[in-house]
């Protein structure tokens, strides 16, 4: 079975660069491409810090940030993109690097939705294509979906797992496909309703926010991880469910739409369901 040495990871924005951190942090050589120059430098600062804060200095000679494609991904191992939700520019992607990389690379997706099969026809190493679904913030969340193209080998397979339990992550295992894998089918539902709740008037965000902490233990509600995941990704990946169920309860609230239209989305732009800043974080 072969090593993976060397990991690539295309497109560093929230769960992109918390990848590309986890990877280097385990010791592996890492080579990040976006096309954002911004977000490639917010990138940088921080897996530098989490390589400092970890004591771990040493490592951030392994890390390489690229602005063209081919220059990350043409000695590479294993790629994972993490670009956004939208189906034909993954295609795109995969088929970009289907083209350069060599001939052993894995390519998996981190897609918080969409099934690997569906982008497989973009590429001509089916055998070599998986999900890998990371759960940001990782350190707290130390899991991944992985699951299985149409055509992928068990070997591909099998070297995927192992891969995520060395980055120090529970492979859930997917023991056939499905729309949205473990976790994330059971946090649309949720977030599914509390969105409901919210645009039909039912509730405030903070008291759905607050029922759903209290019961649940965890730091933060729905509205505030939605927030930290993006609201134009969270509108895609609501849409996406709808497309794949048609279910008129998963079409997305149109108040929602209106958000992402007027550029209101989340942690990144300073405003979404709560307003960001300096003085409030997570």
């Amino acid at each position: 079975m072969r090593e993976i040495k060397n990991v690539s990871v295309i497109g560093v924005g929230f769960t992109g660069k918390q990848i590309a951190a986890t990877a280097a942090l385990h010791g592996y050589f890492v080579r990040i491409f976006d096309i954002n120059t911004p977000i490639l430098a917010d990138a940088k600062k921080y897996i530098n810090g989490v390589l400092k804060r970890n004591k771990k200095h040493e490592l951030i000679k392994n890390v390489s940030y690229y602005d063209k494609i081919e220059e990350a991904v043409n000695t590479t191992d294993l790629v994972i993109e993490a670009v956004p939700e939208n189906i034909e520019l993954k295609k795109e992607v995969f088929s970009q690097i289907d083209t350069i990389a060599p001939k052993h690379t894995l390519i998996a997706t981190n897609s918080s939705s969409i099934a690997v099969s569906k982008i497989e026809d973009s590429v001509k190493r089916k055998d070599k294509l998986l999900n890998i679904h990371f759960y940001p913030p990782i350190p707290t969340r130390p899991m991944a979906d992985i699951m299985r193209g149409s055509k992928t080998s068990e070997e591909t397979f099998k070297i995927g797992k192992k891969w995520i339990e060395s980055v120090g992550c529970h492979p859930i295992v997917l023991k056939k496909e499905i729309h949205g894998f473990v976790f994330n089918r059971m946090w649309h539902a949720a977030r599914r309703e509390a969105l409901n709740l919210w645009a039909g008037g039912y509730a405030d965000i903070e008291i759905i926010d607050l029922a759903w902490k209290i019961f649940t233990g965890m730091k933060m509600g729905p509205f505030v991880l939605m927030d930290a995941i993006g609201l134009d990704t969270v509108y895609a990946v609501q849409n996406s469910y709808y497309l794949e169920s048609g279910d008129q309860k998963d079409i997305p609230p149109e108040a929602l739409k209106e958000m992402v239209e007027k550029g209101d989305l989340g942690m990144k732009t300073g405003k979404g369901f709560y307003t960001w800043g300096k003085s409030k974080k997570i």
